[in-house]
C-alpha cells in the first residue's frame, strides 16, 4: 500500500501526518501552505509545522516502463548493449594496431639514425687520422730554434685543416706596405714634442670616478671579460661577458645600443672598428664573429682556429684581423669575406698562444705564449723574427707604444717588462705586488704613460718621461681586465678600458677632480 498526498494526489517523497485532520501530506507542500495560511487545508483548523509528524516508509520503487517488462524487450536491450561493446572493442583493436605500427616505424628510424651516426663518427675519426698523417707533407716549414736575445728569420707554414687558405697575395702585401709607409711618416711628424695638455704625474692621484653602470650583462652568469672604446666616439663602450653576449653601450645616454648573441661560450676579446659600425668578438668556442651594430646581427663568422681564441687585434687598414689561439696558431683573416688568408705556427715551441697585438705600423706583430715567451713576427714573410724571454709565467698582455720603438709585456709573475725593439733587449722591469695579476696594459698615444689593470689591485699608471719622444694624442683605449665587481673606463692621456669580473662600469675621468 502506498501513501498519497492529500494536496498533490501523488506518492510523497517525505510524507508527514497532520494530527488535526489525520491526513497525509508531502512535507514541503504542507509547510508552504502553513506558512501562507497557518491552518490545515482539509478542515481549516489552526496548524503549525511543529505539530506535523513524519512518517517513516521505504523508498518508493518506480514501476518499470512497459517496454522492459516483456522477455523480448529485455533480450533486445541486452543485444543492443552487446553490439555497443563489440563496436567499442573493434575500435580499440584498430587504435592498438595503429600505435604498434607507429612505434615500429619510430624504432626503425632510431636504429637507422644510430647507424648513420656511428658511420659518420667513424669517417670523421678516419679523416682526422689522415689529416694528422698529411700535416708533415702540407708544405709546413718548421722554424729553427734561435737565441732568445737575437732576432731570427724562420720558416712558417700555412695548414689547411679548416678550409683552403687564400694566401698573402702581392696585392695584400702591397696594401700593408703602403699603409705602414703612411703611418710611419705621420708618426715622425707628430713625434718631436710631448703634447702640452698632457697631465702631470702628480695630478693622477686626483682623478675620481664619475659614473657607474650596472645591468649590461646577465646577473645569473656574472662577469665582464673584455672591453673596448669606440675610436670614433668614446661614449660608446663595447663589452664581452661570461654570459656569451656582446653589448654596445652608450655611456652618455646610459642606453644599451645593441646586445649581440651568437657565441656558444663566454666572450674573451672584443674590438671596435675605427671607422665602420662593426665590432669583433672572440670566444673559447673557437670562433671570431663580426657584428653589425645598427642591425644587431652577425655578418661574418671567421673559423680560423680549432681551439679557444685567446687574442684579437685589428690591422691599421681596418680590413684584416689578427687572432691567436690555444691551438698554437696565429691567423690573419679578411673581415669583408670572413676568409682566413694565412695561418702559421712555430712547431719548435709547441705551445698555446695567449695574446696577440699588431705593431702600429702593421707590418710586424707580437704574440705571447703559455711558456713565458714573447714572439715578434714579420707579417709579410710570416716568420718569427725575434723572441723575448724573461717572464716566468704565461704572458697575459702585450702592447706596443705609438712611436713603434717600445713593447710592454705582462705575465702571471706579477711583473711588467719594457723592451726596446731596436736593441732587442729589456730595459725596464716593473715588479708589482705578488698578489697583483696584470691582465691588461696599454701605452697612451703620447708614449709618456703606461696604464695597466688586473686582479688583486687597482688601475696603475707609470710615467716614463725621457725614454724617447712620442707623438701626442689626447686619448687611447684598448680592452683589458680588471678587479672587483665592475668594469671601468679610463679616459685622457692614459686611456684604457679595463673589464672586471663583475657586472658594471666605472668611468674615471683623467682630469683633476675633488
Amino acid at each position: 500500500m502506498s501513501l498519497i498526498c492529500s494536496i498533490s494526489n501523488e506518492v510523497p517523497e517525505h510524507p508527514c501526518v497532520s494530527p488535526v485532520s489525520n491526513h497525509i501530506y508531502e512535507r514541503r507542500l504542507i509547510e508552504k501552505y502553513i506558512a501562507e495560511n497557518g491552518t490545515d487545508p482539509i478542515n481549516n483548523q489552526p496548524l503549525s509545522e511543529e505539530q506535523l509528524v513524519d512518517i517513516k516508509v521505504a523508498h518508493p520503487i518506480r514501476p518499470k516502463p512497459p517496454s522492459a517488462t516483456s522477455i523480448p524487450a529485455i533480450l533486445k536491450a541486452l543485444q543492443d548493449e552487446w553490439d555497443a561493446v563489440m563496436l567499442h572493442s573493434f575500435t580499440l583493436r584498430q587504435q592498438l594496431q595503429t600505435t604498434r605500427q607507429e612505434l615500429s616505424h619510430a624504432l626503425y628510424q632510431h636504429d637507422a639514425a644510430c647507424r648513420v651516426i656511428a658511420r659518420l663518427t667513424k669517417e670523421v675519426t678516419a679523416a682526422r687520422e689522415a689529416l694528422a698523417t698529411l700535416k708533415p707533407q702540407a708544405g709546413l716549414i718548421v722554424p729553427q730554434a734561435v737565441p732568445s736575445s737575437q732576432p731570427s728569420v724562420v720558416g712558417a707554414g700555412e695548414p689547411m685543416e679548416l678550409g683552403e687558405l687564400v694566401g698573402m697575395t702581392p696585392e695584400i702585401i702591397q696594401k700593408l706596405q703602403d699603409k705602414a709607409t703612411v703611418l710611419t711618416t705621420e708618426r715622425k711628424k707628430r713625434g718631436k714634442t710631448v703634447p702640452e695638455e698632457l697631465v702631470k704625474p702628480e695630478e693622477l692621484s686626483k682623478y675620481r670616478q664619475v659614473s657607474s653602470h650596472v645591468g649590461l650583462h646577465s646577473a645569473s652568469i656574472p662577469g665582464i671579460l673584455a672591453l673596448d672604446l669606440c675610436p670614433a666616439d668614446t661614449n660608446k663602450i663595447l663589452t664581452g661577458g661570461a654570459d656569451k653576449n656582446v653589448v654596445v653601450f652608450d655611456k652618455s645616454s646610459e642606453q644599451i645600443l645593441a646586445t649581440l648573441k651568437g657565441h656558444a661560450k663566454k666572450v674573451t676579446s672584443v674590438v671596435f672598428h675605427p671607422s665602420q659600425e662593426l665590432v669583433f668578438s672572440a670566444s673559447p668556442d673557437a670562433t671570431i664573429r663580426i657584428w653589425s651594430v645598427p642591425s644587431s646581427s652577425c655578418v661574418q663568422v671567421v673559423r680560423a682556429h680549432e681551439s679557444s681564441v685567446t687574442g684579437l687585434s685589428l690591422h691599421a687598414t681596418g680590413d684584416y684581423l689578427l687572432s691567436s689561439s690555444d691551438d698554437q696558431y696565429w691567423a690573419f683573416s679578411d673581415i669583408q669575406t670572413g676568409r682566413v688568408l694565412t695561418k702559421v705556427t712555430d712547431e719548435t715551441s709547441g705551445c698555446a698562444l695567449t695574446c696577440a697585438q699588431f705593431h702600429p705600423d702593421g707590418l710586424i706583430f707580437g704574440t705571447g705564449t703559455m711558456d713565458s715567451q714573447i714572439k715578434i713576427w714579420d707579417l709579410k714573410e710570416r716568420t718569427n723574427v725575434a723572441n723575448f724571454p724573461g717572464h716566468s709565467g704565461p704572458i697575459t698582455s702585450i702592447a706596443f707604444s705609438e712611436n713603434g720603438y717600445y713593447l710592454a709585456t705582462a705575465a702571471d709573475d706579477s711583473s711588467v717588462k719594457l723592451w726596446d725593439l731596436r736593441k732587442l733587449k729589456n730595459f725596464k722591469t716593473l715588479q708589482l705586488d705578488n698578489n697583483f695579476e696584470v691582465k691588461s696594459l696599454i701605452f697612451d698615444q703620447s708614449g709618456t704613460y703606461l696604464a695597466l689593470g688586473g686582479l688583486g689591485g687597482t688601475f696603475t699608471s707609470f710615467h716614463w718621461s725621457g725614454w724617447g719622444p712620442a707623438p701626442p694624442s689626447p686619448t687611447a683605449s684598448r680592452p683589458g681586465r680588471g678587479h672587483g665587481g665592475s668594469a671601468a673606463t679610463l679616459r685622457g692621456p692614459v686611456g684604457t678600458a679595463a673589464p672586471y669580473p663583475g657586472l658594471q662600469f666605472q668611468t674615471h675621468r683623467l682630469s683633476p677632480g675633488n
